[in-house]
């Protein structure tokens, strides 16, 4: 009996301290030890003294992996949830005997490959990091490849390629909480937590990145001004989650990360509350947006790529929008636009949100000479400047058109439905033309040739607002 209860308690222990030393398991801090844990750490110690007496984020980082794709060395922790203890998951591949899930639990699986069985069957094959054997996860029916294209995966199994590139990109990071639901740890050697609500739009600051569950393999511990920690655990590539893409509403949807936190880093949703930590920051436009000329007082078209350093954001009493009000950090002229700071209240009006608009860092660099950009600071085109030049004075444009010899056309619908025809010989301006008469046809320019649709260097999509009479681009000259 004595014998018995032995074997458990250095069971336990083994378990508890598999768990501690591995540091893909975190804890938020004041998790109390229980009094079985405070033995096991007096047996842990009892057999170091003998020992010595004897002598370690939504659409660019987070790669979503199909199984069908998985690749040889792809690292993986088995985390089982309790319907897992009761259906043994991995085989042992040297003994062929099932293998409780419980005894697996906190190891670190590598990806092998996939083969078939004796019997025909597919089999998913493993090697265990932490104590070097061979294991395979046994598809019950049908072929690999027609079970790798379904979202079940393999069970238990969380993915640590997320773990460890959140690990890299988020340590230390500053973050604002996105929803009021989080949790907090209240066992020490086990994956019992508490529901805790915080207020949403908070800074909080990573202190600690490790391994979740399943579902959501990414742990992230971040702590509040005053000390309190909590944490969230999130799915980041989807990879072996076993949730469709469509699963993910209601309850479900915080778990993912942008819906539980906001990088400082980037311009996704800016609230009342953190809008101020984004003046400063250097963003570049995604899409074409108009924007007031601060020199010109007139509505400009802006190209992609444009950049500039937000200079304030002003939220407006009466509506969601707000001014924002940039500088262009190669003319240094000022420019304001209206924007809906948060993606939730742009909602069917998705192009004016300042998270579709900007995105974070620099953008396409120009060079120019001073000459000229007094000449883009009011909007102007001259001749002699280069495309991206007349991007930048004049937006991109409306239409293209190719001419005779080699030459091609930029087209602008101005706002009072006249046309501006810019010439280029050699990606250079030789000429540019005020045509009275617009919307635009190509039959206006009789220099043309039949409306044979861009052959320049770029072809350009028709503007936003649409180049067949529509609202058009005021280009001053």
């Amino acid at each position: 009996m004595k014998r018995t209860i032995f074997a458990a308690c250095m069971a336990i222990a083994f378990l508890t301290a598999s768990a501690q030393s591995n540091s893909y398991i975190v804890k938020t801090k004041g998790v109390k030890k229980s009094a079985q844990t405070h033995m096991q750490d007096e047996l842990a110690e009892a057999q170091q003294d003998e020992e010595e007496a004897s002598q370690d984020f939504i659409s660019q980082n987070f790669k979503f992996h199909s199984l069908c794709d998985w690749e040889k060395g792809m690292k993986f922790m088995v985390m089982p949830d309790k319907y897992d203890l009761v259906v043994k998951t991995f085989t042992d591949a040297s003994t062929e005997k099932e293998v409780s899930s419980m005894t697996l639990k906190y190891k670190i699986m590598v990806y092998q490959g996939h083969d078939e069985s004796k019997d025909g069957h597919a089999r998913i094959n493993f090697i265990c990091q932490d104590n070097g054997k061979p294991y395979y996860y046994e598809i019950g029916y049908g072929t690999f490849d027609d079970y790798c294209f379904q979202k079940m995966g393999v069970p238990t199994l969380a993915y640590l390629g997320d773990v460890d590139i959140a690990k890299e990109k988020l340590m230390d990071k500053t973050l604002f909480t996105k929803t009021k639901h989080y949790r907090i740890d209240t066992e020490y050697d086990g994956e019992g937590y508490q529901d805790v609500e915080v207020d949403a739009d908070m800074e909080v600051k990573v202190v600690a990145v490790g391994v979740g569950s399943r579902k959501y393999p990414v742990k992230i511990v971040v702590e509040d001004k005053n000390g309190n920690q909590f944490y969230q655990n999130v799915t980041m590539s989807k990879t072996n989650c076993g949730m469709r893409d469509d699963e993910f509403v209601a309850d479900e949807a915080r778990y993912l990360f942008n819906n539980s936190f906001e990088l400082m880093d980037d311009i996704m949703s800016i609230s009342s509350r953190n809008y101020k930590q984004y003046v400063g920051k250097v963003v570049h436009t995604k899409i074409p947006v108009r924007m007031l000329n601060e020199v010109s007082s007139k509505q400009q078209s802006i190209p992609r790529l444009a950049e500039y350093r937000i200079e304030s954001i002003t939220p407006h009493k009466a509506d969601d929008y707000a001014t924002v009000k940039l500088k262009n950090t190669t003319t240094g002229n000022f420019f304001y636009t209206d924007a809906i700071l948060d993606m939730y209240k742009a909602e069917g009006n998705e192009n004016k949100f300042f998270g579709a608009i900007f995105a974070p860092g620099p953008g396409k660099k120009v060079v120019t000479s001073e000459g000229t950009r007094a000449m883009i600071r009011q909007g102007h085109v001259g001749i002699g400047m280069t495309e991206d030049e007349v991007e930048m004075a004049a937006g991109e444009p409306d239409h293209v058109e190719t001419g005779k010899g080699g030459q091609y056309f930029w087209v602008f619908q101005r706002s009072n439905n006249k046309l501006l025809y810019v010439e280029f010989d050699g990606s250079a301006v030789v000429k540019k033309t005020a045509v009275a008469d617009g919307p635009y046809s190509p039959s206006v320019n009789p220099t043309l040739n039949s409306g044979k649709k861009g052959k320049g260097k770029k072809a350009a999509p028709k503007a936003v607002n649409g180049w067949m009479g529509g609202s058009g681009t005021p280009i001053e000259n």
